[in-house]
C-alpha cells in the first residue's frame, strides 16, 4: 500500500460480543476476512470486541499488548494486507487491579502502528435505567492520538470520549483527517444521542467519523444500540447498519474533506488562544 492514498475503502464492523473470547474472535475475524474480501484498505472494530463483560463485574481478562490476543491480531492485518483497527482491548497493568481500554491501530505488516488508552470514562448513574462506573476497573489514559498513516492522518478515540468535543479539536488541530470512534454505546442513551453527537463531531471538525459499534443483548444487564455508521466532512451520513450484526462499507475521499475546509474554512478560525479564559 506504498505511497498516499487519496481515495481507500473503510470498513466498520458491528458486533455483538460477549464474555465469551474464543467465540468473539472467530466471529471478530469472520468480519474482517469479508471486509477484506470486499476491499476494504483499513478494518475497524468495535469497543470490547474481543470480551465485553457484564456489568458491575470485575474485569476478568486482560493482557499485554505482547500477549496472545495482539499477536493474533498483528498476524491477521498481515496475512490480509490490511489495516485493522482493534477498537479496544483491555490492556493490563503491571501491579494494578485495573485495566487501560486502549485501542490500537494495526498496520498491513503486522506492526502496531499506533496506541491510545480511553482518556474519559463512562461513571454514569441514571435512576431506574443505567448505573456503570468504568473508573472502578479501568485507569484513564492521558494523551491523545493522531496516527500519521498512507491512508491520511487518523485521530483515535473511543465510545466516551464522543461527548468531549475538545478532545476532537485537539486530534483535528494536530492533523486528523479521520475520526474513529470504536464505541458500545448504551442502548439507553443511544437513541438520543449517539448519531446526532457523531454528526457533530463530523461537521465541527470538517472530519470523516467512523463508528464501529456493538449492537444487542450481551446479558442479561447489557444492550448496547448498535447503528454503525461513517459520516462524511459535511455531515452526510454515508453507510450505515443500524441492528445488525455485520460489515459497513464507505469510500473515504480526502478531496472531499480537502473542499469542505477551503469552502467553509472555519478551522482556520480557531482560536486556542482563548481555551481556558472564560470569566476572567
Amino acid at each position: 500500500m506504498g505511497g498516499e492514498r487519496r481515495k481507500w475503502t473503510v470498513a466498520a464492523v458491528q458486533m455483538t460480543s460477549t464474555h465469551h473470547r474464543k467465540r468473539n474472535r472467530e466471529i471478530a475475524e469472520g468480519f474482517v476476512r469479508e471486509a477484506a474480501a470486499l476491499g476494504a484498505d483499513l478494518v475497524a472494530l468495535p469497543e470490547n470486541f474481543a470480551y465485553l463483560r457484564t456489568e458491575g463485574t470485575r474485569i476478568a481478562y486482560a493482557e499485554s499488548l505482547d500477549g496472545p490476543l495482539v499477536a493474533w491480531l498483528r498476524s491477521l492485518a498481515g496475512e490480509l494486507g490490511r489495516y485493522l483497527l482493534a477498537g479496544s482491548i483491555p490492556e493490563r497493568i503491571p501491579r494494578s487491579p485495573r485495566v487501560h481500554n486502549t485501542s490500537l491501530l494495526i498496520g498491513p505488516d503486522g506492526e502496531i502502528v499506533a496506541r491510545y488508552r480511553k482518556m474519559h470514562l463512562f461513571d454514569i448513574d441514571v435512576p431506574g435505567r443505567a448505573v456503570l462506573q468504568e473508573s472502578k476497573w479501568v485507569r484513564a489514559g492521558d494523551a491523545p492520538v493522531v496516527a500519521e498513516t498512507p491512508l491520511g492522518r487518523l485521530g483515535l478515540s473511543i465510545c466516551y470520549d464522543l461527548r468531549f468535543p475538545e478532545l476532537y479539536r485537539r486530534l483535528v488541530l494536530a492533523g486528523a483527517e479521520v475520526l474513529f470512534v470504536p464505541s458500545a454505546f448504551t442502548a439507553y442513551t443511544g437513541p438520543h444521542h449517539w448519531l446526532p453527537l457523531l454528526r457533530a463531531r463530523a461537521i465541527e471538525n470538517q472530519c470523516w467519523v467512523v463508528a464501529p459499534a456493538q449492537v444487542g443483548q450481551h446479558n442479561a444487564r447489557r444492550r448496547s444500540h448498535g447503528h454503525t455508521v461513517v459520516f462524511d466532512p459535511w455531515g452526510k451520513q454515508v453507510a450505515i447498519e443500524p441492528t445488525r450484526p455485520g460489515v459497513v462499507l464507505a469510500e473515504i475521499d480526502r478531496a472531499l474533506t480537502e473542499r469542505v475546509r477551503s469552502g467553509l474554512p472555519c478551522l482556520r478560525h480557531v482560536r486556542p488562544e482563548l481555551w481556558g479564559t472564560a470569566g476572567e
